[in-house]
């Protein structure tokens, strides 16, 4: 089962790689997006790349861009952004540069979504029925739990160590998993899943892709998953009750089709 009617969504990371397309997939399926990003000029030639820039003004009425760094947001407006929404992503990322990787704020992914959880157990949903909640990590990033996923080789655990160890957009990647599933469980006024893509690629268009319940494959280089692939599996998963229903309070992993079928 699909909605048909048109929804109210929070974009967050609307900028990043993965997160225009999130929103142009939006927007061409006439739904509304909100967003919340440090750049407006930047957000709508990102979106002029895809949707062309020649029709950016089809889409003016159904595009609300607010310019501001999330964390800088007060709570008030935070509850403003989210109020009235069916649903809100979250793309959001580290820019790898040294910068982005080891300067403030390190916790970027943890704490955005904390607040917009937080934000949202403040407000309600635009319907009565419960908001969803998506979150992007990686397949780089364990489930929690420490069961659902099969253990990885040792080679593996090593790298992953020291990736964690040096690398800080990881650990708040893995932060902000733990947070979601064992901090927001499975009580509040809103419905989450945390999408996890495995090795990230450009492609302009999208095409079939597959889901699982954990990784598979290697840690590195066995399979891709391209940005606009990760983007349409979210606006599936906010548009289908079913497969909503299929992964909720899951944390779902996607490969793009073709290769998951070569690898078998």
């Amino acid at each position: 089962m699909s909605t048909s009617s048109a929804l109210t969504v929070l974009v967050v990371g609307a900028t990043g790689a993965t997160g225009r397309h999130v929103v142009a997939q939006l927007l061409q399926k006439h739904h509304n997006v909100r967003t919340i990003v440090r750049s407006k000029d930047r957000l709508l030639s990102s979106l002029g790349d895809i949707l062309g820039a020649k029709d950016m003004d089809n889409y003016e009425t159904q595009l609300q861009i607010t310019e501001a760094a999330i964390l800088d947001l007060s709570d008030e407006d935070l509850q403003k952004q989210v109020e009235g929404c069916d649903a809100v992503v979250q793309t959001l990322g580290h820019n790898i540069t040294f910068k982005g990787m080891y300067r403030k704020p390190r916790k970027l992914v943890t704490d955005s979504i904390c607040r917009i959880t937080n934000a949202i157990e403040a407000t309600e949903t635009a319907n009565g029925r419960k908001m969803r909640v998506i979150l992007m990590g990686s397949d780089g990033v364990s489930h929690p739990d420490g069961t659902t996923d099969d253990k990885r080789p040792l080679s593996e655990r090593i790298v992953l160590s020291i990736i964690r160890a040096l690398v800080p957009p990881h650990r708040d990647n893995e932060a902000a998993a733990k947070y979601i599933y064992a901090d927001v469980g499975t009580n509040k006024s809103f419905e989450w899943t945390v999408v996890r893509p495995t090795d990230l690629v450009d492609a302009d268009k999208t095409s079939k892709y597959v889901t699982y319940a954990l990784p598979k494959g290697g840690l590195f280089g066995d399979n891709t998953t391209s940005r606009s692939n990760v983007a349409q599996f979210m606006v599936d998963l906010l548009t289908s009750d079913d497969l909503w229903t299929t992964w909720v309070y899951k944390m779902p992993v996607v490969h793009n089709a073709e290769e998951a079928a070569a690898t078998k």
